[in-house]
């Protein structure tokens, strides 16, 4: 007898189990092992065969959720015949054959899993699992903003919070937003738009729109958290070098019961003004010995995008450096 235990981290277990759990009972009428769930995680104990099936036919499942938003019982039973006359399977492969490993894997997506690809993410994955405030610290590109929205997102999906909040400072326009034309809304979009193209990539439009209407999901500037308490929350606090530290002391105290907080930013692009001093400078001295906060530094060496934008980076630190050495 041995026991797998699978974290399926992302995935809409209320879609993969099927109404009233009839996909469960579908397993566990099929192979003669026991399965247990418990939020996200499923505790799969029998024989090493048996189990390994289950562990397949699960993984399928999941497949075929991520790729069509939902799983039938057709579905399942399908799978479970394919997985007892092969025990590689046919059609589609599963996560493993696909070398995603589940402790990488943040959400999965309709389009794709969406995981840490590099030693640097992978770190900030498990930092944010074992933490609740972590701080993640680098240059443009490395993923910071994108990886902790799914970490959001997946902690909302797997029940973990009831709620999720996105903010950012508005910097250019000085807190007020008074000045631009518009209504509210259209006034700190444009500073809330990353965010906006992080939730569209992994929630389908209706849904999320849903969620933001019902306040599940909620995309504030900085300046609107002040005298809040936010509990049971996933809270995201991105370009965060533009924070001043009264700013950052006002929102790392907005933490409630059962929340999360993870701040992200660039401390070499601070847009303050020159005698402003960023909180996110100031408060790696300030939090350093802080059991339960966590700060992560990420590196070009992380960065995802276009191959081109490590080279843009590495030139203007090239610059930066000369220019600095002429001076002096």
């Amino acid at each position: 007898m041995i026991e797998r235990n699978l974290q399926l981290s992302g995935v809409d277990m209320l879609q993969l189990l099927g109404y009233n759990d009839s996909n469960l009972q579908l397993l566990e009428e099929n192979f003669d092992a026991s399965i247990a769930v418990r939020g996200d995680k499923v505790a799969i104990r029998g024989e090493e065969q048996e189990v390994k099936r289950i562990e397949k036919v699960i993984k399928e499942m999941v497949f075929l959720l991520t790729k069509n938003g939902s799983v039938s019982l057709q579905d399942v039973t399908t799978v479970i015949d394919l997985v007892n006359v092969s025990p590689a399977g046919a059609g589609e492969p599963t996560l493993t054959e696909r070398k995603d490993t589940e402790e990488d894997i943040v959400l999965f997506t309709r389009t794709g899993v969406i995981k840490a690809r590099t030693s640097g993410q992978q770190y900030l994955v498990q930092q944010a699992r074992r933490n609740d405030v972590v701080f993640a610290i680098g240059p443009a590109g490395t993923g910071k903003t994108y990886l902790a929205v799914a970490l959001a997102v997946a902690a909302l999906k797997n029940r973990e919070v009831t709620k999720v909040v996105l903010t950012r400072p508005a910097v250019e326009a000085g807190e007020s937003l008074g000045f631009l034309p518009g209504d509210l809304k259209e006034k700190i979009d444009p500073y809330l738009r990353p965010l906006y193209d992080a939730l569209e990539d992994m929630i389908s439009s209706e849904k999320l729109l849903s969620y933001i209407e019902k306040g599940i999901i909620e995309i504030a500037p900085l300046a609107y958290m002040r005298g809040r308490t936010l509990h049971n929350s996933f809270v995201i606090l991105d370009e965060a070098q533009n924070a001043s530290s009264m700013q950052m002391k006002m929102f790392l105290t907005r933490m409630g019961s059962r929340s999360k907080l993870i701040i992200t930013g660039d401390i070499t692009q601070i847009d303050l003004p020159t005698r402003t001093e960023s909180g996110l400078v100031q408060i790696q001295t300030v939090l350093k010995h802080i059991q339960g906060i966590s700060f992560v530094y990420l590196e070009k060496g992380d960065i995802v995008r276009h191959k081109l934008v490590q080279d843009i980076v590495d030139a203007y630190d090239k610059f930066g450096a000369e220019r600095s050495g002429r001076s002096s």
